[in-house]
């Protein structure tokens, strides 16, 4: 038997915390749902948000491989090898996605193009090479609590519009979140705090990821 998960703490708890209540105050735009909203999405819209996720995965895989070789340790491993294996398997998903939706095979990991489309690859790289376990989990666990709420709501918005959105897109993006994977980040933040980590260093970064989630979106929106 391995070794029984510890319960996050409040330290861990109170850093979550601490991130919804920026989101509170000063929240991170999702312009793709806002065009759902007003009624202004496009299918190409839809092209542009599984072309982005295409590229951001081959960032993902590459960022909890490098967490994994910089901590090779409970709890920090067993977090990024489930969450490497979720997004290794969601790939061929979105690729099927990428098919319904006609996006030609010789773009798929190259396309769209621009500083808005590499913000979030690029910032999880960074931080995968210089952040700690605890600013690493947390920004994790925000990439969690906000992408998949913020995908659900998109779905929802999509269904009140004539766009005929291929099945295949509808199954990838109304998936929800994992209240184990976000456990398990949040282990991960308390054994960064616990080895002596900066969590006013991990709210700035994971926060500092939220917004470039937002630039994400705004790559999708683009257009």
């Amino acid at each position: 038997m391995g070794p029984t998960p510890q319960q996050p703490t409040p330290g861990a708890r109170s850093l979550a915390d601490a991130l919804s209540r920026l989101r509170q105050e000063a929240p991170v735009a999702h312009p793709l749902l806002d065009l759902a909203e007003r009624g202004d999405i496009e299918m190409e819209h839809l092209r542009r948000l599984v072309g982005v996720e295409l590229r951001t995965h081959r960032a993902e895989l590459a960022t909890y491989g490098t967490m994994i070789a910089r901590y090779p340790h409970h709890p920090t491993t067993g977090l990024y090898l489930a969450v490497a294996r979720l997004v290794h398997e969601a790939h061929f998903k979105l690729r099927d996605c990428a098919t319904a939706l006609g996006i030609p095979a010789e773009r798929i990991g190259e396309w769209p193009s621009g500083v808005d489309a590499l913000a979030f690859g690029n910032y999880i790289s960074w931080l995968a090479l210089h952040g700690g376990q605890a600013d690493n989990a947390l920004a994790l666990y925000c990439d969690m609590t906000v992408y998949f709420p913020g995908c659900t709501a998109l779905v929802e918005r999509l269904r009140d519009t004539d766009l005929k959105v291929p099945p295949e897109f509808v199954d990838y993006y109304a998936g929800g979140q994992s209240d184990e994977l976000e456990r398990q980040a949040l282990e991960v933040v308390q054994y960064g705090l616990d080895h002596g980590e900066d969590g006013d260093v991990a709210v700035r970064r994971a926060r500092l990821l939220e917004e470039h989630l937002g630039r994400f979106w705004t790559a999708a929106a683009a257009g």
